[in-house]
């Protein structure tokens, strides 16, 4: 069982990286898996035997919840089993980890402070780890300081900083971390401006900057991967505004689509900004919906949601060859009058076949970024199963019923929004892919977005890098 000194936090967050090192089986760790007539083990390097049970949602085994290895163990582990060529993405990884058991105290410390403020749904949405991604507390550039005023789940209000650059008669807004990268580019200057308090949402570059309106503003930060900077290279803001042109004209009733339209951009990746419209209503982040109490509060609306979000990203799919990559920090619930409207945003990083769109008779926005483009269908499926079906499906439902009723719920709504295409060959794939298939295909996240590096992953796109599979929990048992 491992050390009992070790503190909850730290059990934890080793636990988990090594629930995602054996998902993505980096360095072939399942060849230390043994199965006896006592059960399933994973053998440490330093001779810890941990005891592994059935997987969660993502995987065939997970570390068994009374395990509590430590931090250093795991770490020691991944070095062992590690090619050599990847020694710099390990290190990357391991600070990275102690950086995300920081984050977790710092927030340990806070949270009942917090929660006495009154939070917003932004700030609750932030108080729950990312369901994949173990060192999700991580911000790669942020210290313990940095982390209490700009990170959301303290939902601290800060003020803007402002800059003059050349060319532009406007001033520039810039969020406080970026200020140093901003005043590198040649001839930006620090200037006064208003006096603009904000709060960071969940996405950290994004702050919130009235009840209707946010702000989305580079920072020189990686989340979710060493590689995953959250900087705004140029282009990006117009292809968003491209493809929420193209949502916007593909949504289905019920379906609201932020207003991404205004937006500046200079060719550098620390000086531009996006201003985002929100639509009236109380806007609930789906990645709050499994925030304690949250459900509770606002009644019985995860059954509406997913019947929202399955039959339009089932039709986007069918029908037009487009899977998005809504994921449940992308998507939002809209309370108002009536029931429950879904909110969509950032749409940049969405994935479209020309092919069918123009055979549906829509014209194939003319995007910056060629990745976003593809008439590979299994490529467009892969997006919808780890992102509409894992991430804002799955993690949503499973975290919020029992484990068969969810599975039910989940099959029935999926199978419901595929039966209204019938015999279409894309309806069928995509049934191939999710309800039938023995296994569902995952993402590789920490090993494109940190252990190792493109030229030998081969990814494209770090956030688009497939290479793990788990059982279908939507299949009967």
């Amino acid at each position: 069982m491992g050390d009992l000194r070790v503190s909850e936090a730290e059990a934890r967050l080793a636990a988990r990286v090594l629930d995602a090192l054996l998902r993505e089986d980096y360095g072939r760790l399942s060849a230390r898996v043994a199965r006896t007539k006592d059960g399933v083990r994973l053998t440490l390097f330093d001779g810890m035997v941990v005891r592994l049970v059935p997987g969660s949602l993502f995987q065939d085994f997970v570390v068994a919840p009374e395990e509590r290895p430590r931090l250093g163990q795991v770490l020691a582990t991944l070095e062992r089993i590690a090619d050599p060529a990847d020694a710099d993405g390990v290190a990357a990884f391991a600070a990275e980890c102690r950086a995300a058991l920081e984050a977790v105290e710092l927030h340990g410390r806070h949270a009942a402070e917090v929660l006495a403020a009154g939070p917003s749904y932004e700030t609750l949405a932030a108080f729950l780890e990312h369901p994949v991604y173990p060192t999700s507390r991580a911000r790669i550039g942020m210290g313990p300081d940095e982390l209490l005023a700009y990170a959301p789940e303290f939902g601290r209000s800060f003020a803007l900083r402002w800059v003059a650059a050349p060319g532009r008669a406007e001033p520039f807004p810039v969020h406080p971390l970026a200020l140093g990268e901003a005043l590198k580019i040649d001839g930006v200057r620090e200037i006064d401006g208003p006096a603009t308090l904000v709060r960071a949402t969940l996405s950290t570059r994004t702050v919130q900057l009235g009840a209707r309106t946010q702000l989305k503003l580079p920072l020189p930060v990686s989340t979710l991967g060493a590689r995953n900077r959250r900087s705004i290279k140029p282009g990006t803001l117009r292809d968003g505004a491209l493809a929420e042109l193209l949502v916007r004209e593909l949504a289905d009733p019920g379906v609201l689509v932020a207003d991404e339209q205004t937006y500046a951009e200079t060719g550098h990746e620390y000086l531009a900004w996006m201003l985002r419209r929100l639509p009236e209503g109380v806007i609930v982040p789906v990645a709050a919906l499994n925030a304690p109490g949250v459900l509770e509060r606002l009644g019985d609306v995860l059954p509406g949601y997913l019947r929202l979000l399955l039959r339009w990203n089932v039709r986007l799919f069918v029908r037009y060859g487009v899977a998005l990559e809504a994921h449940q920090q992308n998507l939002a619930l809209v309370i108002g009058d009536g029931e429950p409207k879904l909110l969509v945003k950032d749409n940049d990083g969405l994935l479209a076949s020309p092919s069918r769109l123009r055979a549906a008779g829509i014209e194939v926005p003319a995007f910056g970024d060629a990745r976003m483009l593809t008439d590979d269908p299994h490529a467009l499926a892969d997006v919808f199963v780890t992102i509409t079906l894992h991430l804002a499906a799955a993690a949503v439902a499973f975290g919020a019923l029992p484990h068969a009723r969810a599975a039910r719920l989940l099959r029935d709504t999926l199978g419901e929004a595929l039966d209204e295409h019938g015999d279409d060959p894309m309806a069928r794939l995509l049934r191939a892919r999710t309800l039938d298939a023995a296994r569902l295909t995952g993402k590789s996240m920490i090993t494109a977005g940190t252990l190792v590096s493109k030229e030998r992953s081969g990814a494209r796109d770090v956030n688009k890098f497939y290479g793990s599979s788990g059982p279908n929990y939507l299949r009967r048992a």
